[in-house]
């Protein structure tokens, strides 16, 4: 057993990701942001869906076609493979902390 808010590993000025289950077609990730954002001008997209529930702090994620929304504890969302997003900020404050679920759609589940 283990618990997700426990053995978070803290590199400066990095996030944190670990892989928590791993299956074909699916990927269970813990991310831990610490004020982390996708660098500017870049945008994610993925040859997968992904899930992800935000468990504590606060984050902005802008994705195609809709306005930034801000997330708070308990906010989940589907973003749909080939979606462009990208994360605005997180709380520089506090740990950020999201569970990713990947599911494959025929291309892999991420790196």
């Amino acid at each position: 057993m283990e618990n997700l808010f426990e053995n978070i590993a803290h590199a400066a000025g990095a996030e944190s990701f670990v892989d928590l289950l791993t299956r074909p077609g699916l990927r269970i990730e813990r991310i831990v942001s610490t004020g982390q954002a996708t660098p500017p001008g870049q945008l994610l997209k993925q040859a997968w869906d992904e899930w992800v529930l935000l468990l504590t702090g606060a984050a902005g994620l802008w994705m195609g076609g809709a306005n930034e929304r801000r997330l708070a504890p308990g906010d989940h969302l589907l973003i749909h493979a080939g979606r462009p997003h990208r994360v605005t900020w997180t709380d520089p404050g506090r740990e950020t902390i999201w569970l990713a679920v990947h599911m494959d759609r025929g291309q892999g589940v991420g790196p």
